[in-house]
């Protein structure tokens, strides 16, 4: 748990001065405590002794004066360390944030959504309260029970000896404690992990689940992970139940007999009755202490849980030619790679490729790709479900990195790019278009931030979305919403497709960007996009034959691999798989 909580310091590092001042003052705070049975010790010897209500008077003022002292310097402690670990939490999350997007694909594929939100939500707000109140008061509470201890023993050294007795055996239940909760914490955070994730899809996919009527089972089975966690909770609760209720009753039962002694003590004139009160008033103040162990210790396994969840994605390695995500300044278009030798296009040499977690033996998904599509081309890839399509287009952006083999750009293996500029030469509309929290013009423009609104309209006449845009409320600014979800499957399909041509990109990557559009708008769309693709190196995902002719040339691909190239007439005639493709026809094709 230490260990995990060490790895914090780099964000606290920046706060240590404030965070050591608001400890250095806590601690001035809770003496103020351990000063007042002195003052009562000197009141009842005194005073009250020598029936002199002045030195009472004055004594009640000394109480009050060090009470006030006591609560202002909790203030001054609060307003010590409420805004820099605000800070803190900011950074944390921008840091995790900044992380998140910076990491492959191949993560995202891996990881459930919720994971990610409960880390970045839920788990730093229990950091920041323990760094605002655990970690501080940990160090507070033990220096008090420290100085209480020794005031105890200053007072009366056999009294004290009998309230230190417990220690011993309470940090060894603290220890036990510690090992079994830290385990069940970690459980019930990576249940509400998963909890989140059901949440978060089923709002995602509301639609679907009235669609389909499956609100019941979508219920069942929150209920089922919710009964899970409930039950781990459950068990949390239990633990500090029991903790709290040895670290309540043994210091009681110890306390009760130093009273005991303590009374008998004075009737036999051994010991001050100032003293006693003192003794006890000191002992009493010492049990907020003593019982916020249990709660603290609670805390700072919780806190080391998340400390470990969070740095679980920190953790994850990022490829070392990502750029800094978010960067402080101006953004900036990045600057398109530098060409090969001549421009010489796109192409596969020996490409092999098998998703990251696949499981050993596990044929690839690519084998053996060799393709070129050529300056100023455009290829259409044609082949069943579960061919390669996507996958070799998603090679090309470096969504994903080659198992095997090269892809080059231009004679430039991308392997061997800054991946900045591998981004700034490949555009990319994929079929399930995403769109963001934002106005039209803003999702549209994350293809090239500096376009002018010529270049925003231009690419919105060019996916045939003006005029829906120009009839939307606000035009280019209304605000879509989530995921896009107010327009239709085709008008998020256009928007993703203007987003892809506003930069006029070297490279065009499309997977089967018009399959959503009714036969009318696909006619429009193809023959604006033929000016488009005329400017660019293009690979094009298509399913039918109107995509189809939009292309120069087609690869047909079949399990994963190259099975034939051609333009759409030869392979029409020398290809059944393709025909049947196209048409539907399983006919054999005519010897020639």
């Amino acid at each position: 748990m230490v260990r995990s909580l060490l790895r914090l310091w780099p964000f606290v590092r920046p706060v240590k001065t404030r965070l050591i001042s608001a400890a250095a003052v806590a601690i001035v705070a809770a003496s103020m405590g351990l000063v007042m049975p002195l003052v009562l010790k000197w009141i009842v010897d005194g005073p009250v002794a020598d029936d002199d209500s002045r030195g009472v008077w004055l004594g009640g003022a000394v109480l009050l004066l060090v009470g006030t002292a006591e609560a202002l310097l909790f203030g001054l402690r609060r307003w010590l360390v409420a805004r820099p670990l605000a800070r803190v939490e900011a950074d944390m999350r921008f840091a995790l944030y900044r992380h998140v997007q910076r990491l492959p694909v191949s993560f995202h594929d891996r990881w459930a959504t919720g994971q990610l939100l409960s880390r970045g939500t839920g788990d730093l707000q229990l950091l920041r309260m323990f760094l605002a109140f655990g970690l501080t008061f940990l160090v507070v509470n033990s220096a008090t029970i420290v100085l209480g201890l020794g005031v105890l023993l200053v007072q009366d050294w056999s009294l004290g000896l009998i309230l230190a007795a417990p220690i011993a055996p309470l940090i060894w239940l603290c220890v036990l404690f510690e090992a079994k909760f830290s385990v069940v914490a970690r459980r019930a955070q990576d249940q509400m992990g998963d909890l989140t994730t059901v949440v978060e899809e089923s709002i995602l996919g509301i639609r679907v689940i009235k669609g389909f009527g499956r609100h019941r089972s979508q219920a069942r089975a929150f209920r089922a992970l919710s009964g899970e966690l409930v039950e781990t909770e459950l068990r949390k609760a239990r633990l500090m139940g029991g903790i709290w209720l040895v670290i309540l009753a043994l210091p009681e039962v110890f306390l009760g007999a130093a009273l005991v002694l303590g009374v008998v003590r004075v009737a036999d004139g051994d010991l001050t009755a100032g003293t006693l009160v003192a003794f006890m008033t000191t002992a009493m103040a010492l049990r907020w202490p003593v019982e916020s162990i249990g709660f603290l210790l609670a805390l700072c396994n919780e806190a080391g849980t998340a400390t470990d969840r969070f740095f679980e994605v920190l953790d994850t390695e990022i490829p070392p030619d990502i750029p800094p995500a978010l960067p402080a300044g101006p953004a900036a278009r990045p600057l398109p790679a530098p060409a090969g030798p001549e421009r010489d296009g796109i192409r596969f040499e020996n490409v092999v490729f098998r998703y990251p977690d696949s499981p050993p033996g596990a044929p690839p998904v690519l084998d053996g790709i060799d393709l070129r599509v050529r300056p100023g081309e455009t290829l259409a890839l044609v082949g069943g479900t579960g061919s390669g399509k996507t996958t070799l287009l998603s090679l090309v952006p470096r969504l994903y990195e080659v198992t095997s083999g090269r892809v080059l750009l231009d004679g430039a293996d991308i392997a061997t790019l800054p991946l900045r500029d591998v981004r700034a030469m490949v555009a990319v509309a994929f079929e399930d278009p995403t769109l963001f929290s934002a106005t039209v013009a803003e999702n549209v423009l994350m293809g090239a931030e500096d376009a002018d609104p010529a270049e925003l309209e231009r690419a919105l006449r060019v996916s045939q979305a003006a005029g829906f845009v120009a009839a939307l409320p606000h035009g280019p600014r209304t605000q879509v919403g989530e995921q896009g979800l107010s327009l239709s499957g085709g008008q998020r399909q256009r928007l993703a497709l203007a987003r892809a041509v506003i930069g006029r990109p070297r490279f065009l990557v499309l997977d089967d960007p018009l399959s959503a559009l009714d036969v009318h708008t696909e006619a429009r769309v193809e023959a604006a996009l033929r000016d488009v693709l005329s400017a660019t190196t293009a690979l094009v995902v298509a399913h039918r034959p109107s995509t189809v002719q939009l292309a120069d040339r087609v690869a047909l691909m079949s399990g994963g691999r190259i099975a034939a190239v051609g333009t759409h007439p030869e392979l029409l005639s020398t290809s059944a798989e393709y025909r049947y493709l196209m048409t539907g026809e399983r006919n054999e094709v005519p010897a020639r």
